[in-house]
C-alpha cells in the first residue's frame, strides 16, 4: 500500500503500482485464508494489528504527508518511510533464521522462498538503481544479504533430521523429568505399602511371592 502511494506520487514507476497492487492482492488472499483456518485468538490479535497499521498507520502516513506544500519534501519523507518498512521486511526472516539454528532443521525455511527472495532482490536493486532511486535500492541490498544467508543455512542443515523446537529445549526436558520422578517416587510408596502385606499373609511365602509380583505387574 505504501510503495503504490509511493509511486502515484512518483509518477512514471508503473512497475511499482503493478507489482505491488498484485501483492496486496496475494496479501489479501494469504491474510482471508489465515481468518478461514486460523484460531480465535490468533484471529483477534491479527485483526488489532490490521487495525494499527493498515487503517491507523496508513492513514497517519497518508495525512502527513499528502498535505505537505512542497512535493519534493513530501516524496523524500514518504520515500524513507517505505524504505523503513522495506527494510523490516527483510530483517523479519531473522526469527525464521534463529529457529533453524536452534533445531537444525530446515523445516520452517522452504528453500524456494529463499531463493526467490533472494532473486527478487536483486531486481528490485538494479530496478531502484537505473531509475536512481535510492529508495527502492538500498532496502535490497539488505534483503540480498538476507536471502543468500537464508541459502547458506539451508545448505547446511538440509541433511539434519528434523527436530522440533520442544526437542532442542532442554528446560522442556528437564521439565518432562522431573515429573516422571515424582510419579515413580509416589508409585513407590504405593508398592511399599502393597509387599509387606502380601509377604506376611497367611497363605505363606509361595503365595506372598506371588502378590508381590502381581504388585509389580500392576505398577
Amino acid at each position: 500500500m505504501l510503495w503504490i502511494y509511493y509511486a502515484l506520487l512518483k509518477k512514471d514507476a508503473i512497475f511499482l503500482i503493478t507489482i505491488n497492487t498484485f501483492c496486496v492482492f496475494i496479501q489479501t488472499f494469504y491474510i482471508v485464508t489465515y481468518f478461514y483456518y486460523g484460531p480465535k485468538k490468533e484471529k483477534i490479535v491479527t485483526v488489532k494489528l490490521m487495525l494499527l497499521f493498515n487503517v491507523f498507520g496508513f492513514g497517519v502516513i497518508f495525512l502527513a504527508t499528502y498535505f505537505l506544500k512542497n512535493p519534493s519534501l513530501r516524496l523524500l519523507v514518504l520515500g524513507y518511510i517505505c524504505m523503513a518498512f522495506a527494510l523490516a521486511v527483510f530483517v523479519a526472516p531473522l526469527a525464521i533464521v534463529r529457529k533453524v539454528i536452534k533445531t537444525k532443521s530446515v523445516e520452517y525455511m522452504p528453500f524456494t522462498l529463499s531463493v526467490f527472495l533472494t532473486l527478487g532482490a536483486v531486481m528490485w536493486f538494479f530496478y531502484g538503481l537505473f531509475l536512481k532511486d535510492m529508495n527502492v535500492a538500498v532496502p535490497n541490498i539488505l534483503g540480498f544479504i538476507f536471502g543468500v544467508l537464508q541459502m547458506i543455512l539451508y545448505a547446511v542443515y538440509k541433511n539434519h533430521p528434523k527436530k522440533t523446537v520442544e526437542e532442542s529445549d532442554p528446560k522442556l526436558q528437564l521439565s518432562d523429568h522431573q515429573v516422571v520422578v515424582v510419579d515413580l517416587a509416589k508409585l513407590g510408596s504405593d508398592v511399599n505399602a502393597v509387599i509387606p502385606n502380601s509377604t506376611n499373609s497367611n497363605n505363606g511365602g509361595n503365595n506372598g511371592g506371588r502378590t508381590e509380583g502381581n504388585a509389580f505387574n500392576k505398577v
